[in-house]
């Protein structure tokens, strides 16, 4: 690696890689060669540019819609996601892709690449503001680039893998055929309180700069709290079982309008 310059999380990526493997057995120089090509899969993984990222994110959101039902322009739902989202193409520097699919689940996500998809099920549970709040808290996920920071973490486990010999060919190769385990894994997985706390005061900071209720921020929460069961509502979607208390989050928007 004679005129490669990496930098200080390119080093500790390859250094987890190397620092994993067992010592009991001497390396060939075929071996080693295949441990340093693996390890470079992982430095690739972790300093994608943006343009690749995007990539990534183009398939997944392009396979997500293949595989849901789009609200189109003649659809209520649709017709109600386009004027809830007016305005909203491009915003805070992002270009945004805000659609809703004809799915009952009560759900939303949103990906690095600006794509952002509420579920009709969480329509026909929230009000106009309350979708609102919900668009800006996805919005939020992409600005504070949790979603992005979760790809590469993804695509470096999967890079990862090929050490034992489990995974063959480039990242770019593994992000195209594990589309559907990479959306598990970095749009669906449990988000950190940390990251919630971060995407809901954006959400908070979005309702107040565009003169919407931010109150809405309170009773959205609070309808997702009663879901979970948390006020004594029947089980809520099962996503709700890997992201921070609804209530606590709810407690905290309070004391932001307070």
């Amino acid at each position: 690696m004679s005129d490669t310059h990496l930098s200080r999380r390119q080093i500790v990526a390859m250094g987890t890689i190397l620092g994993g493997m067992s010592v009991a057995a001497p390396l060939s120089a075929q071996s080693f060669g295949d441990i340093m090509g693996s390890a470079k899969k992982v430095v690739d993984a972790v300093s994608y540019s943006d343009e690749e990222m995007a990539a990534y994110f183009d398939q997944m959101s392009a396979q997500m819609d293949s595989q849901n039902t789009v609200a189109g322009p003649d659809d209520p739902y649709g017709q109600r996601i386009a004027a809830l989202s007016q305005g909203l193409e491009n915003y805070d520097g992002l270009d945004l892709d805000i659609k809703a699919y004809l799915v009952e689940d009560v759900n939303a996500f949103a990906m690095a690449n600006g794509t952002i998809r509420v579920y009709s099920g969480l329509m026909d549970q929230f009000t106009d503001d309350e979708v609102r709040y919900v668009i800006g808290h996805e919005i939020g996920h992409v600005q504070k680039e949790h979603t992005r920071k979760r790809m590469e973490g993804a695509l470096q486990k999967e890079a990862a893998l090929s050490v034992a010999g489990t995974a063959s060919g480039d990242v770019r190769r593994l992000a195209s055929s594990e589309l559907g385990a990479l959306f598990s894994n970095v749009i669906t997985a449990q988000h950190s309180q940390k990251h919630e706390r971060q995407a809901d005061d954006y959400a908070f900071d979005f309702m107040q700069a565009n003169n919407y209720d931010a109150q809405a921020c309170v009773t959205a929460l609070d309808k997702l709290d009663a879901m979970s069961g948390g006020a004594g509502g029947a089980s809520g979607p099962d996503w709700l079982s890997t992201h921070p208390s609804p209530r606590k989050r709810a407690r905290r928007m309070r004391k932001k309008l307070a």
